[in-house]
């Protein structure tokens, strides 16, 4: 799958928006100022990379397990809740899709349930 389709795919979420902040080369998804999606280039191939929980995370290294791997870039305490993977591999279409689903499922599951129903685009109760 083609970087810039996995990142139109992302942007397409209800809030998501781009941001560069690691520089002009690191694309970063977020919703609410949290990212689930990072894309970058490594060695030369373009790679993604999704939060997910530690179960999601090695059911898909473990499906993979020569290109999915942990968080490439993130501190030891934190690789087993991302997965880093080249984008144009033979992962499947389908299967980085669902990751990036995932991943923003997790985000938005993680924000005060106020935004997650602003997200939603369902009607919030004030106090």
């Amino acid at each position: 799958m083609k970087t810039q389709e996995i990142i139109s795919y992302c942007l397409k979420k209800n809030g998501a928006y781009e941001d560069h902040p690691f520089g002009p080369d690191f694309t970063v998804i977020k919703v609410e100022k949290k990212i689930f999606a990072q894309f970058f280039e490594l060695k030369g191939q373009e790679c993604a990379t999704f939060n997910c929980d530690r179960m999601t995370g090695e059911f898909y290294r473990s499906l993979f397990p020569d290109l999915i791997v942990r968080g490439y870039h993130c501190p030891p305490v934190q690789q087993p809740y991302f997965n880093t993977l080249p984008l144009e591999s033979e992962i499947p279409d389908e299967l980085i899709l669902e990751m990036a689903d995932n991943s923003y499922e997790k985000v938005v599951g993680k924000l005060p349930k106020y935004l997650q129903k602003n997200l939603k685009g369902e009607p919030t109760v004030e106090k």
